[in-house]
């Protein structure tokens, strides 16, 4: 009796199925990561080290399991590139439609020396009520181009885990797109490696 055909239940199935489902838990997992550092506080612990561990077992099973190290090369670099890029882009993308618009005011705009370079720190205050006090910086949007006593619409997390998103300055409309767009690049290279170690790998 011969053996099934490839696509088919059966043996000879079982590999392709088992080497898809590894082709998108790791890319998964390394977005999760990127995403989860964007949180203050203890998720940004959380999402380095959701995105370490990706790391940790992609290469582990690439180059030791499966015997694949070029694989286990590429899916590396590119899967630490796609928490980096994914992480940043689907911050911005969920405070953009999902984030409920405030008015608010900017209070003060602070350019502080750091070891890494100048950074930027801007006091906002809420115009509503509760005139609430957030202090944001550029992974925020804050920017020179943001002027004292500015009329702003800040986009606030509907959770109230993340930190409210300051509006895109001029020319930056296109950031969010241009991020997504080289995450889901880097998503479908990080798979397809994975993918293709796990589905030729060898036995030793």
């Amino acid at each position: 009796m011969g053996s099934p055909p490839a696509g088919t239940d059966g043996p000879l199935a079982r590999p392709f199925w088992k080497s898809l489902g590894w082709g998108l838990l790791v890319p998964v997992s390394f977005t999760a990561g990127g995403f989860l550092a964007q949180y203050p506080h203890g998720l940004v612990v959380a999402g380095v080290v959701v995105a370490l561990a990706a790391l940790a077992v992609a290469a582990t099973l690439a180059g030791g399991v499966w015997h694949r190290p070029g694989a286990a090369v590429v899916l590396s670099c590119a899967g630490l590139a796609l928490t980096f890029f994914a992480g940043p882009g689907l911050y911005e993308l969920y405070m953009r439609t999902a984030g409920k618009p405030v008015h608010a005011v900017v209070a003060h705009v602070e350019k502080r020396d750091a070891r890494r370079g100048a950074d930027l720190s801007c006091t906002v205050v809420e115009a509503g009520g509760g005139r609430a006090v957030h202090h944001l910086t550029e992974q925020q949007n804050c920017s020179t181009d943001l002027k004292p006593s500015q009329a702003v619409t800040l986009r606030t997390d509907p959770a109230g885990l993340l930190k409210p998103r300051l509006p895109d300055g001029p020319g930056d409309g296109g950031d969010t797109a241009l991020a997504l767009e080289i995450a889901a690049g880097l998503f479908v290279v990080t798979g397809a490696a994975t993918f293709s170690a796990s589905l030729r790998r060898r036995a030793e």
